[in-house]
């Protein structure tokens, strides 16, 4: 049997059943080369998967461990034209693994579960239900009944390409690597792909976190004892995870990571290329991802870095030491004589040695001493403290909280916030007491019965005052999830809606396709997975409650535009489009932007933009990955380019950033 009809025939089963695809399976009567046993059989195994996925539900962890084999196959068809001898023995591999699962699971034994060694999982993601990999190394003395350590080893740049899924789970193919002996250590490996290239920003740190949860799934993890850490990408993932989620891994590993956009882009490395002086609304955003103006936070979750003597990169950790020392924090950063730009065995020896000592005491989830600083609403969350609204986003905002011994609580002077809430276990007690910069606050007397409380705190007039428990509070700024820019709005589940009606005017139609197609074509490429797509004719009110809705078209050839437009900062008709007070010609003008959906204000809407940055940045280095707009824009569509952008302000008005 050759391998070029067994691609094809994966590829046409894995758009016909794991991504409810409009494409139909292939006709197997094209294929040449079969043999009429080999075509009922695929055609038997194309029905026992979708059987398969609807006994076990569209979300089942078990399905996703057979179907990763199934879209690595797909994916390398689709985006590579040649393959070695190599990627052949993969692909070949790849569609055993996935006829041996599916028949361990319709017999009622999946045996990988309770493997040790190394091995490849999957899950399906919850932002457009596609089947992502990961690799696991477990360990020989793993008990199911202990709960175990978890180590995140975040992996290197790697240049997106078809293969990247199957070259990735090779590297943990149970086929290869059960044979050989594994240490019999004290924790598990997970090695998230992180949706390959990235620098796990985006749909790539969502990517992260759901394979964390699916390791916890269908394993005995001790929650206490997450360990982050990584080389090279992995190392500035590292950073940026670690240090904008605190509260949530024990330690932090980075291994020669970069931590900064603008020093990085100007290493001496021939392809690099320096970002340069940016437009204010781009450089604002850039607070949103350098893990430099978090460093604050290592005081939270602690940092044992690793650094080549002569790694080219060496500058990176100089930049993140400097900043933890204008924090009042000494960086831990062991360097390895002598080396560049490598894991060197003994460093990383004694790093590992310094992480298990730190992680054996496991997270202390009740500190009594918080200095937690952040930038935007997106990280807004450290053990009882939650940020719930900034003064201005994309500047430093800075909370100190401490728990004194008899249970009251005493905040410095917030920095930029203008509601925060606390969370259990504090402020737990009968009388709660709260001081805000020597200051109290009155609190209501909590009764007996009462739950648990969550108190929401606000600035009014000058002054902090109690505003309520959770639930009783509108939240109707920007809030933590939907805070913005445009980018945000394809980390979490979404929805893109493309118009069938007729357009106001056809060049803003013909740019909106346009728009459509390209991200379609780099979401399936650099994000591995099927855009989630409808006509605007077939969302439901309920898709518009579960999803972020991305509306592309006008209001004349979107029907949902045209719902949602009396709700939303602008006007637009066939002749005119007026935004901020200003007005354009709508026959060649179209508005890009993002809001609160007003049918369901924890969900998003976006009109006509998927991620502001494309192939031009996709394709080259990961460090470019940052927002090119804010909340909104203006564009001209017969060039595409921009005539005005900026930010709504902490109300979602009209701001005034822009160009």
């Amino acid at each position: 049997m050759t391998l070029q009809p067994i691609a094809a025939l994966v590829l046409s089963f894995y758009f016909a059943y794991f991504v409810q695809a409009d494409e139909p399976s292939l006709n197997l009567g094209r294929l040449h080369g079969w043999s009429k046993a080999q075509q009922d059989g695929y055609k038997e195994l194309e029905a026992r998967l979708a059987k398969l996925r609807r006994k076990l539900g569209w979300h089942s962890d078990l399905f996703a461990d057979a179907a990763i084999y199934a879209k690595g196959v797909s994916w390398s068809l689709r985006h590579d034209e040649s393959f070695s001898p190599s990627d052949t023995a993969m692909q070949e591999r790849a569609l055993e693994e996935c006829l041996d699962r599916v028949s361990a699971i319709e017999q009622g034994n999946p045996s990988w579960g309770k493997m040790t060694g190394k091995l490849v999982r999957g899950y399906v993601s919850q932002v457009d239900d596609s089947v992502q990999p990961f690799g696991l190394i477990v360990p020989s003395g793993y008990d199911p009944m202990k709960p175990t350590r978890l180590d995140v080893v975040l992996h290197g740049s790697s240049k997106p390409v078809g293969m990247s899924e199957l070259r990735f789970m090779s590297r943990f193919n149970s086929r290869e690597s059960h044979a050989q002996p594994v240490a019999d250590g004290n924790f598990i490996e997970l090695h998230p792909l992180g949706r390959v290239e990235n620098c796990y920003r985006w749909a790539g740190e969502t990517d992260v976190f759901d394979a964390i949860e699916a390791v916890c799934r269908n394993y005995n993890i001790d929650r206490k004892r997450v360990v982050l850490r990584g080389m090279s990408m992995g190392a500035s993932g590292t950073w940026h995870l670690g240090l904008k989620h605190p509260d949530r891994f024990v330690a932090l590993g980075p291994y020669c990571g970069y931590v900064d956009t603008h020093q990085f882009s100007l290493t001496p490395i021939p392809n690099f290329i320096p970002v340069g002086v940016l437009p204010p609304f781009q450089e604002k955003t850039l607070h949103m991802l350098d893990s430099i103006d978090y460093a604050a936070n290592a005081r939270i979750v602690p940092a044992i870095a690793c650094m080549g003597e002569k790694d080219v990169f060496f500058q990176s950790h100089v930049l993140m030491g400097q900043a933890m020392e204008r924090e009042g924090i000494k960086m831990i950063n062991l360097i390895s004589p002598g080396t560049g730009h490598i894991v060197d065995p003994t460093t990383h020896q004694e790093q590992m040695l310094r992480i298990e000592e730190i992680s054996a005491k496991g997270i202390d989830d009740a500190p009594r001493q918080l200095h937690f600083v952040t930038w935007t609403l997106k990280y807004a969350h450290c053990f009882w403290v939650r940020v719930l609204g900034l003064g201005e986003h994309y500047v430093r905002a800075e909370l100190n909280a401490s728990v004194n011994e008899d249970g009251s609580v005493d905040l410095a002077e917030p920095l930029n916030i203008t509601r925060l809430m606390l969370l259990p276990p504090v402020l737990q007690e009968a009388m709660p007491k709260l001081r805000i910069a020597g200051k109290e606050v009155s609190l209501p007397i909590r009764g007996e019965k009462s739950i648990e409380r969550q108190i929401v705190i606000g600035k009014r007039n000058g002054h902090w005052l109690y505003l309520g428990e959770q639930d009783e509070v509108p939240l109707d700024s920007k809030r933590p999830g939907v805070q913005g820019p445009i980018d945000d709005a394809f980390t979490t589940r979404f929805l893109c809606v493309r118009g069938t009606g007729q357009a106001l005017n056809p060049a803003v139609k013909t740019w909106s396709d346009a728009s459509l197609k390209r991200f379609e074509n780099e979401w399936n490429r650099y994000f591995r997975g099927e855009l989630p797509l409808k006509d605007d004719t077939d969302v439901t009110e309920d898709d518009a409650k579960s999803c972020n809705l991305i509306l592309f078209g006008d209001p004349g050839s979107n029907r949902w535009i045209a719902k949602l437009l009396p709700l939303l900062p602008l006007t637009w008709t066939k002749d005119e489009l007026e935004f901020g007070g200003v007005k354009y010609a709508a026959v060649d003008h179209a508005a890009l932007m993002i809001q609160p959906n007003p049918l369901a204000p924890k969900r998003y809407v976006v009109l006509n933009s998927g991620h502001s940055f494309g192939e031009a940045e996709l394709s080259k280095l990961n460090y470019l990955l940052f927002p090119r707009l804010g909340d909104w824009a203006i564009v001209q569509v017969a060039t595409g380019e921009p005539v005005r952008v900026g930010f709504f302000d902490e109300q979602w008005r009209f701001g005034a950033v822009r160009k």
